[in-house]
């Protein structure tokens, strides 16, 4: 492939990151057989599964696309498809894991892959959010009780600044500002009150063009706005888990792939309460970040001989990066056993005796027995100090190129980041169940002494699957009309 054939990917590569190179030697191999109309299955089911032992789910994900299309992959889509197989190789030696979930070019190439599917099958609709939060947990948002009469009167308005919208008309910026201004009115104080989430969303699509720009995609999420009102209207106070996922996608894509700057601080709070992460710019455009990374590259390689690779199964991993991570790691692990024995109204131990709580009782080098069930975190700055100890584990993870060891990490910071919130707002019924969490809090510290010892972390499925399921199925919290100052309700 030749510098003018290289697709354009927009976020900066990651060039300490993880290497998954079976996948890669596999999609080289695929790409090759494409190239003389050869069979190309076997080897996009061996980079799968390279994926899969990876826990990159998102890029997994992709891959079993291309799987599905792969016997239609002839004709006039023949080309199409070996586009999606030359970028989707590209974006994995960048190594960038949320690039590889958010990446707008990828996207469009699994819209196309799936649109040539449902042509020789059974339809179905797949959106962003399929592809770009793949295996996250989705916290539950609420709609702030509000007189019908109130909705009705909003709705009216929406309704009719979403005509030009949609239609692309030249008055859609006024009507985008109408549409702001009643999502506003809608929104209350509480952090999970969708109608705050629907607004950074709508934020996001103006900042980065694609409102104004008629964007299929934005279309489609004021659209769906609008038919959240309507449930509001009918009494609805649990937000559709669909219209959540969606709106967080939307949200986490530019920061994402970009990262955030400090006016970007309550877009990443928001984003936080959710689960997701980001990374923070280390400057002050694309181009002065790009040469940062070039003139880091330089001093690691200054400072020392040609970094070596340590294998973790099915990730290759710089040694540096590697060593970074473990620090990083240690230090997180031992801050989450001891905000999460506060947090749940435990004595605090030494985490390193070994003598600590469920919560696997330390950082890499300890665990303990476990306790019953206390019920809700009693103290939410401890519980919000095990959040972000979670979310640190997962952000350097992520960066690694770990996707088993970021995904669970991330979900038990969300974990955390709901029981501060329950405590917070009393709602004991809000927090995810107490066992799940421990297990997920052990099943990670597992994970790290694994990875610390060299070995493959082991497939983080069940525990993921069980935290998951905590977060999702606690009750969410019905006072948030109760807890509003009397003019944001009207």
């Amino acid at each position: 492939m030749t510098s003018d054939d290289l697709p354009t990917f927009e976020a900066l590569p990651n060039p300490r990151g993880g290497a998954v190179r079976e996948a890669e030697a596999a999609l080289a191999e695929a790409r090759r057989a494409s190239g003389v109309q050869m069979g190309v299955v076997g080897p996009l089911l061996r980079a799968a599964q390279a994926l899969r032992q990876a826990g990159w789910l998102a890029p997994q994900r992709f891959t079993d696309a291309l799987v599905l299309v792969a016997p239609y992959a002839n004709g006039d889509f023949l080309p199409q498809f070996q586009a999606a197989l030359t970028d989707f190789h590209a974006a994995l030696t960048r190594r960038n894991l949320r690039e590889l979930a958010c990446s707008p070019t990828l996207f469009a190439h699994y819209c196309a892959l799936n649109a040539q599917v449902a042509r020789h099958t059974q339809g179905y609709a797949i959106g962003f959010e399929d592809l770009a939060l793949a295996g996250r947990p989705v916290a539950p948002a609420t709609l702030r009780a509000t007189p019908a009469s109130v909705v009705a009167v909003l709705r009216a308005r929406y309704e009719q600044a979403l005509l030009p919208v949609l239609k692309g008309q030249e008055a859609a910026g006024a009507a985008l500002d109408e549409l702001d201004a009643c999502v506003a009115e809608l929104a209350g104080t509480d952090p999970y009150d969708v109608w705050r989430l629907a607004g950074a969303c709508a934020r996001a699509l103006r900042e980065n063009g694609r409102a104004q720009a008629g964007d299929p995609e934005a279309k489609r999420f004021y659209a769906r706005c609008n038919l959240l009102l309507a449930e509001q209207g009918h009494g609805v106070q649990v937000a559709p888990r669909s219209f959540v996922r969606a709106a967080l996608a939307l949200l986490w894509r530019d920061y994402a792939l970009f990262g955030a700057a400090a006016e970007d601080a309550d877009a990443v709070a928001l984003l936080g309460d959710y689960g997701l992460t980001v990374g923070w710019h280390v400057a002050g455009t694309q181009a002065s970040e790009a040469a940062w990374e070039r003139e880091a590259a330089q001093a690691e390689a200054q400072a020392g001989s040609e970094p070596v690779v340590r294998e973790l199964g099915a990730v290759s991993v710089n040694v540096l990066a590697y060593e970074d991570f473990l620090q990083t790691a240690d230090a997180s692990m031992v801050a989450l056993a001891v905000s999460a024995d506060a947090a749940f109204g435990a004595e605090t131990l030494d985490p390193r005796s070994g003598s600590g709580s469920g919560q696997g009782g330390a950082g890499l080098t300890a665990s303990g027995p476990s306790r019953p069930d206390q019920g809700a975190a009693d103290d939410p700055a401890a519980a919000e100090h095990a959040a972000q100890a979670a979310y640190r584990v997962g952000a350097a993870a992520q960066a690694l190129g770990l996707g088993h060891v970021a995904l669970l990490a991330d979900a038990l910071g969300l974990a955390w980041r709901r029981h501060a919130y329950a405590a917070r707002v009393g709602s004991p019924q809000s927090a995810p169940a107490r066992r799940p969490v421990e297990q997920a809090a052990e099943a990670l510290r597992a994970m790290l002494l694994r990875v610390a010892a060299g070995v493959a972390p082991p497939d983080s499925a069940v525990p993921l699957a069980l935290v998951t399921q905590a977060i999702e199925r606690a009750a969410p919290h019905a006072g948030t009309a109760s807890a509003l100052p009397a003019s944001s309700v009207s």
